[in-house]
């Protein structure tokens, strides 16, 4: 049975309910080159058209802050009905496509969805502080309701096999790096380091400010594990990056593909939700959010 989706947009500076939407229907091209958004009409165009659309399922519904806005997304993504308030999406939809990642707007949007039984997909970073991230747990009705990632988690960039792990050892230390601000972007490492890493227990977490809106933040694991993580800020440029040291060599990876981990990861919340299991762990969660809760607390 196809699975109907709605959308929640859209927040400054994040283009995912055109893309997000966009993988799961297909999309104008003459209308999404008006998202602006450059980068999404790039790489769609360079996917193979509708191969590249995750099956059995349909984004019917859009709702934004502006109905013009609502009905440009409605376009270029294909969706056919523009609500115009979430919640007229109650009852219409099987699974929702939080697609805002203004964190501290993401309980007033999902709780209503959330209550109602409906899995949702909360755009990352899902939480500010555990706090915060407890208040949405606090209405879930069932394990594995709520959803959230960094798209990254799924990036075929860092991935890592058997091979690579003999060769570089035991890892010991991880650095990782992204542009732009720890609030919105620092999500985009911290997942996918603690991927690579595995199911380890932090022992302490210390921060640090630099060139104005900079952070890094470095976490040592009880096992003596080490990660670092820093976001460049506003002011300077610099790839979403992991370099890997392990006891033997090291090894450097630089995320390109965002077609394939936006696809990656709503297919992982859709598989979810066909098989009734958790995929998003609150126990990773909550990992996740104690790190970026101490790069904002300084």
């Amino acid at each position: 049975m196809k699975i109907r989706v709605g959308v929640i947009g859209l927040s400054d500076g994040n283009g995912h309910p055109y893309s997000w939407s966009a993988i799961i229907n297909g999309y104008s091209p003459a209308d999404m080159a008006q998202c602006g958004f450059p980068v999404i009409p790039k790489y769609l165009a360079e996917q193979k058209w509708p191969d590249s659309r995750i099956p059995d399922a349909q984004v019917t519904h859009i709702w934004t802050q502006s109905p013009e806005l609502s009905a440009l997304v409605a376009r270029a993504s294909l969706i056919p009905n523009v609500a115009a308030v979430p919640e007229a999406m109650l009852g219409e939809i099987d699974a929702l496509l939080l697609a805002r990642d203004d964190a501290e707007n993401h309980f007033n949007f999902a709780k209503s969805f959330i209550e109602a039984g409906i899995p949702v997909y909360i755009d990352k970073p899902i939480a500010l502080s555990l706090e915060a991230l407890d208040r949405l747990y606090s209405c879930q009705q069932y394990e594995g309701q709520i959803f959230t990632c960094s798209a990254l988690r799924y990036a075929h960039e860092f991935a890592i096999d058997d091979l690579l792990r003999q060769k570089i050892g035991t890892i010991r230390h991880i650095e990782a790096i992204t542009p732009k601000s720890w609030e919105k972007y620092a999500v985009h490492i911290i997942d996918p380091v603690l991927r690579i890493l595995g199911p380890k227990t932090i022992a302490n977490i210390s921060s640090t400010a630099f060139a104005d809106t900079g952070r890094a933040v470095q976490v040592r694991f009880t096992d003596q594990t080490t990660a670092g993580f820093t976001a460049m800020g506003d002011n300077l440029v610099s790839p979403v990056a992991i370099r890997i040291h392990g006891e033997k060599g090291w090894h450097d990876m630089v995320f390109s593909d965002s077609f394939y981990a936006f696809r990656c990861a709503l297919q992982d919340f859709l598989d979810g939700i066909r098989t009734k299991s958790c995929k998003s762990p609150l126990a990773l969660n909550q990992k996740i959010v104690s790190i970026i809760e101490a790069g904002m607390a300084i």
